[in-house]
């Protein structure tokens, strides 16, 4: 075996051009394989980073602007959310919806002694955190004692606390802080999302009763809801649901735009869908790019074997076994394939991580949150280990093929090959 490798390295250095072509097929083939999958796959798992926010079985409702006349009244109204929506809401979907609740937004100035903070304050319901999957770390959120009572509480993000206090965020809890001209008592600290752009949130009755312009307006509705298993099902939801939160306004029944309706359930379906076309492009471009590699590889090694027919003539003229010239040519193959592969491999690991630590690390700003494009755009050690194992199985097929071939011809013919 050691005879082998050293009549390999002698005919690689003699052939360094054509050594060169077959790696670099090799290479290139894994090395586009995995940096292919390893940026679709950042781009999968941001987005369903990004739908993991929420929870999926909730919807949030906004007003909107009607687009048909209706009963002598114009389009072009704006719609807002009122509480007898809030109310049909709560009393005629209950085989569908199970927690309601609603959203009123003002932006205010926290402050506690010469430290301050800007931010949006959102008065909620119990249920918020379960639709927006906000993560406690100490304290409590919003109770139904609060909404009651409409209790001036305030729930912050530990990057919040921590800019008010510059000590450990959970010093806070227990404190009040000003709001305004109003004192805030902080029960809860909550961990802020790190592409989240983060809210302080109080009790939806008391952040109404104090900024609320209009005790009609009750700003936006949001529920949960079970049993809306398909697309079909749901749309059928929202068409009943929307006509008759319509009739509430004086709006056509057919009218759409007269109410957002943010079905996150629907969304993620229509995600789960697209993602799924993306992974299969992706495959598809991969095992295409990784061909071109095993087409190229194959090419060279038709090449190589035909150059060295008068060669293999010599050594059968002197007694070799067609065993051993089939061994040498496997044995090479497999080596060259083997070596180019495993640096395809690690150049495409080490542009993944390239990707990672640059566009892993950068958000933009939606309005409502901040997104990261790119999260962990790598892809398995299966995958890259299986990717190389196909090219050197395909590398040994294109020279086992010819050298078959080779290794049945007579010394004579094969001497005479130039």
């Amino acid at each position: 075996m050691r005879d082998i490798f050293t009549e390999i390295w002698s005919t690689t250095k003699r052939n360094k051009l054509r050594t060169g072509l077959t790696g670099f097929a090799v290479a290139w083939g894994i090395f586009m394989l995995i940096v292919l999958l390893g940026a679709g796959n950042g781009l999968i798992n941001a987005q369903l980073k990004q739908s993991s926010r929420f929870l999926s079985s909730s919807m949030v409702i906004f007003g909107g602007e009607t687009s048909k006349p209706y009963k002598g009244l114009k389009e072009g109204r704006q719609i807002n959310v009122q509480t007898n929506d809030l109310k049909t809401t709560q009393e005629q979907f209950d085989g569908t919806i199970d927690e309601v609740g609603a959203q009123y937004y003002t932006s205010g100035v926290i402050s506690l002694g010469q430290q301050y903070i800007s931010t949006q304050i959102a008065g909620v319901y119990p249920n918020h955190p379960k639709i927006d999957k906000i993560e406690m770390m100490s304290g409590r959120f919003v109770n139904y004692i609060d909404i009651r009572e409409k209790r001036k509480v305030l729930i912050l993000s530990n990057k919040q606390a921590k800019e008010l206090t510059h000590s450990e965020p959970e010093s806070l809890i227990g404190k009040h802080v000003n709001v305004g001209n109003f004192a805030f008592k902080v029960v809860g600290i909550y961990k802020e999302n790190e592409n989240g752009q983060a809210n302080a949130f109080s009790s939806y009755s008391a952040i109404k009763s104090i900024y609320g312009a209009n005790n009609e307006d009750v700003g936006r509705i949001e529920f949960t809801f079970h049993g809306l298993e398909t697309e079909q099902a749901n749309e059928s939801f929202e068409k009943d649901y929307r006509q008759r939160l319509n009739a509430n306004h004086q709006v056509h029944p057919e009218d759409e735009n007269s109410f957002w309706i943010w079905n996150r359930f629907t969304q993620s379906m229509q995600m789960e869908m697209g993602l799924g076309i993306i992974r299969t492009a992706l495959w598809i471009v991969g095992l295409f790019t990784l061909l071109s590699g095993i087409v190229g590889v194959s090419n060279i090694m038709l090449i190589t074997v035909k150059e060295r027919t008068h060669e293999f003539g010599i050594r059968k003229a002197i007694g070799a076994k067609p065993w051993s010239i089939l061994r040498l040519i496997i044995v090479e193959s497999v080596i060259i394939t083997t070596v180019f592969g495993y640096v395809g491999m690690l150049l495409g690991i080490f542009a993944n991580e390239y990707m990672d630590a640059t566009l892993g690390h950068e958000t933009i700003d939606t309005g409502l949150f901040q997104a990261t494009m790119f999260v962990d755009p790598t892809v398995g050690i299966d995958v890259c280990i299986e990717a190389t194992l196909v090219m050197v199985v395909a590398g040994t097929i294109a020279g086992l093929i010819p050298a078959m071939k080779a290794a049945r011809i007579r010394p004579i013919e094969a001497l005479r090959a130039e």
